[in-house]
């Protein structure tokens, strides 16, 4: 087993730049998640080629089977992840999600019939769910507050550059006359997965699990690496060990357990998880599921039925989310977590009312302004959707939560949205068959809901530390964390308790 000091010295050989050690966060984690936007847009590729559609066999159920076995593996995955990400690490936990993955898209690509098909999506599902709830927890916990936004938004956006990359080449295989039409496509879901196994193998772990372990020495190393080139006397590194120290004392006086159980008899934590799962619900349940895993369905209704003229927009609207998501990413830092989702979900709600309404006069007429119009309103649709909740649905989450429930919170945001997947995936196509266009108006009068619970509960989270946020939900109900023994600046009010800080000769911990 490798010593303390040789798992310390694995990012040792990097730059002692704090910018190229976030660049090498980000990677490892972002990487993993352009898994799922390249399965979202691969399966909504698939799902309009005939050769795959041909071989399969499919009819309305195996089609929806065949898509969301992927929630399946997420809803196991949900269970387990965060308390293997607790234990074992973030960076560790990453490395097996990516494992996972790889093996569930070498037996995509092999799939001789449905049963095959379904298992491998399981296994892709339960790598995607791990890779999410370990790198939310990983970008936000070591990343400082300068880059935190970006770093943990780009989680979301790099979902399109994964959907843009599977639209692509799905595109380009789909003029193969064989099963190579769909095979390939699956085989290359393998590709981030095994970029991230690189990245992961140098990047250093999250300070905070670090010191949870009592590993304080390499925890004040990294913070020194991400806050100030490696200096670990510099005032930031110093003022962001003193910070995470003080909130472990106060996790451990108080006792706060990682149980639903003392979660849900703790306001300030009960109002964190209630919070996090509205998150999932924005996201899961505002529209934008159904354009990603359908909207060959939703073009075949606005009238346009040619195969490759919809490939074709799924490769455009990728590219436009990615733009739009960017964009929404770098407003998060400006104008707040709760002003630009209440923007974003007043825009779907208007916007789903178009599509509905265009679809209903345009979507059997032939008229071609009205199904230019269609196109364009999904567009719109999916680009106000990508300016807010493609990011924020990454960062506001692992933000909000205290360390201790962080991965468990994660873990019930990604269980609820699998479980949303799956209704969404295998539901929605009968709902469509149903009620066609009137669907988009119950979308819409849902989502009015979601913009008066943001507004109303969502408790901004701009430019603070993820201590500071923990302060401002324990000011709500009345608590500080002002334990035994904890000194109090008479300048600042600040209330804290002096840590000796590990020199860097001491021996490390076993």
């Amino acid at each position: 087993m490798a010593s303390t000091a040789n798992r310390a010295s694995l990012h040792q050989w990097l730059p002692k730049s704090s910018a190229v050690t976030a660049f090498m966060v980000v990677g490892a984690a972002c990487v993993t998640s352009t898994t799922k936007g390249y399965d979202g847009s691969m399966m909504q590729s698939l799902n309009e080629l005939p050769s795959y559609s041909d071989y399969f066999v499919l009819n309305t159920a195996t089609k929806a089977l065949n898509t969301t076995a992927v929630w399946l593996g997420g809803i196991v995955s949900a269970f387990v992840a965060g308390p293997i990400a607790n234990r074992y690490g973030r960076r560790r936990s990453l490395r097996w999600a990516s494992l996972f993955t790889i093996f569930g898209a070498i037996l995509q690509a092999a799939a001789q019939n449905v049963p095959m098909w379904v298992v491998s999506r399981m296994f892709i599902g339960f790598g995607i769910t791990f890779s999410m709830i370990a790198a939310t927890a990983y970008t936000a916990e070591t990343l400082p507050v300068k880059w935190r936004g970006w770093g943990v938004g780009l989680l979301g956006d790099l979902y399109y550059v994964g959907g843009f990359l599977a639209a692509g080449i799905t595109y380009g295989t789909s003029k193969m006359d064989s099963t190579w039409a769909w095979r390939l496509p699956s085989a290359l879901q393998a590709l981030f997965s095994i970029l991230a196994l690189g990245f992961l193998f140098v990047v250093p772990e999250s300070p905070r699990w670090l010191i949870m372990q009592d590993r304080n020495e390499e925890a004040l190393q990294v913070l020194a690496l991400m806050n100030s080139d490696g200096d670990s006397a510099h005032p930031d590194t110093l003022a962001a060990y003193q910070e995470i120290m003080d909130a472990k004392e106060f996790e451990r006086t108080e006792g706060r357990q990682v149980t639903l159980k003392h979660i849900a008899k703790t306001p300030d934590l009960r109002m964190r998880l209630i919070l996090v799962l509205s998150a999932s619900v924005c996201a899961m349940l505002s529209g934008n599921n159904v354009v990603s895993f359908y909207l060959g369905d939703m073009l075949t209704n606005a009238g346009i039925t040619d195969s490759n003229t919809q490939l074709e927009i799924t490769i455009v609207l990728n590219a436009w989310c990615l733009v739009v998501s960017i964009i929404g990413t770098r407003m998060l830092d400006q104008f707040g977590r709760k002003k630009i989702a209440i923007i974003s979900n007043s825009g779907m709600v208007v916007l789903l009312f178009v599509v509905g309404a265009l679809t209903a006069v345009y979507g059997t007429s032939g008229n071609l302004s009205g199904i230019y119009g269609t196109v364009a309103s999904i567009f719109l649709f999916q680009g106000v959707y990508s300016l807010a909740w493609t990011p924020l649905i990454m960062l506001y989450p692992p933000e909000i939560m205290n360390y201790n429930m962080r991965v468990l919170g994660v873990g019930l945001m990604e269980l609820l949205g699998n479980c949303f997947g799956l209704l969404i995936v295998f539901a929605f196509p009968f709902a469509f068959a149903a009620i066609g266009w009137k669907f988009y108006m119950i979308n819409g009068a849902w989502n009015v809901l979601e913009v008066a619970f943001v507004a109303y509960f969502w408790i901004e989270t701009k430019g603070l530390s993820l201590e500071e946020i923990d302060d401002k939900f324990l000011a709500i109900y009345g608590k500080t964390r002002t334990l035994e023994g904890l000194e109090t600046d008479e300048k600042t009010g600040t209330v804290s308790k002096v840590h000796q800080v590990p020199s860097e000769d001491a021996a490390p911990k076993q």
